[in-house]
């Protein structure tokens, strides 16, 4: 297949994929690497709205655990995703990739902030989107947010970018016979447990029969694999 098969898309990040081999914060090489994938997926003609994790830099559960008020390791995990934004549209806009960072809480002078008819023009004038800062309230992960702005923009499917190839019964990484799901139903992943987004965004899909796809960015080129129709990863639907 030539053409591809999703014409909107939200791709879930975490903030991980852009350590590279550093170890913490961000690796410019990665962050262009991930760019160069995003942009020629643009080209196709793909709608891309993007949901970046903060945990490259903070967790607000594990910051919360070391003493720190939940809700305000939650704000600082948020503003976390806002600097992941920012690396990855500096990263696109180097490749000629017009860009827009809009964010849930209110930073003027980097970011505007998200109203949905607006990121639906951005995105309906080839634009990618990146949506920082979580949903804006503490307690929901970027799971969520990722969730809940893909039904808001109305994208076909969610892109969850993992260093895994798709959704197993086990941790692969830990147990060698772990198998390895082409497609599961939204009720088996919340009964079995399995940590392929938290439940509540899980629940958000399943309510609004929104599909997602997990797979492997570890992989060049399986972002584009996947726009294409391939059997690639993990689909979680119906």
């Amino acid at each position: 297949m030539s053409a591809p098969v999703f014409r909107r898309i939200l791709l879930k990040l975490s903030g991980e994929a852009l350590i590279g081999s550093q170890g913490f914060g961000i690796d410019p090489t990665m962050a262009a690497r991930v760019a160069a994938e995003v942009d020629e997926v643009r080209k196709l003609g793909v709608q891309i709205g993007i949901v970046v994790g903060g945990g490259n830099f903070i967790r607000g559960v594990a910051a919360s655990e070391s003493g720190i008020d939940r809700v305000v390791a939650d704000q600082m995990g948020m503003l976390a995703t806002v600097i992941n934004a920012l690396a990855l549209q500096d990263a696109l806009e180097k490749l000629g990739c017009h860009t827009r960072v809009t964010t849930a809480i209110e930073i003027r002078e980097v970011a505007e902030p998200f109203i949905r008819r607006r990121s639906v023009r951005h995105l309906e004038k080839g634009r990618v989107v990146i949506f920082a800062a979580g949903t804006g309230s503490p307690y929901f992960s970027t799971d969520t947010a990722a969730a809940l702005r893909a039904i808001e923009i109305k994208a076909d499917v969610i892109l969850k970018a993992t260093k895994v190839d798709g959704v197993y019964d086990a941790d692969p990484q830990k147990v060698s016979e772990a198998k390895m799901f082409s497609h599961i139903n939204y009720l088996d992943v919340l009964s079995r447990g399995l940590k392929v987004m938290d439940t509540t965004a899980i629940s958000m899909c399943m309510d609004n029969s929104v599909k997602i796809i997990i797979f492997n960015l570890n992989v060049p080129g399986n972002l584009k694999r996947v726009i294409l129709g391939e059997k690639i990863g993990s689909l979680v639907s119906r």
